[in-house]
């Protein structure tokens, strides 16, 4: 990840909404949620929540699948990995070490089902 990427992706987590609406997506797993059920769980309006999800897609934090009549959201873990490995790079000097493990990310790395 290069740096205007991840000052982009922190940009876009910098915002109170934007923040609770990642968390909620990444707690729902790979599955994803509906706008309405975003909307629902974090009493965003449906205004707001558009682009707020329409921000956080195009900083690629999240993807949109089309499921019949509805969209679903979900976090884009290859992307937070990514932005984890980013803010670790040079961790311990490039020595050996285990506080940097993202593994539990990239376990969960799948994209929704479509």
């Amino acid at each position: 990840m290069d740096t205007q990427t991840a000052l982009n992706a922190f940009a876009a987590l910098a915002h109170d909404s934007r923040l609770s609406i990642i968390r909620l997506l990444i707690k729902a797993g790979p599955e994803g949620l509906s706008a309405g059920v975003i909307g629902q769980h974090l009493n965003i309006m449906a205004s707001a929540l558009s682009f707020h999800l329409n921000y956080l897609a195009q900083c690629k934090l999240i993807s949109a699948q089309h499921q019949g009549r509805r969209i679903i959201y979900a976090a884009c873990f290859n992307i937070m990995t990514e932005l984890i490995q980013f803010l670790s790079e040079n961790c311990c000097e490039g020595k050996e070490c285990s506080l940097v493990d993202s593994s539990a990310l990239i376990m969960c790395s799948q994209e929704p089902r479509s």
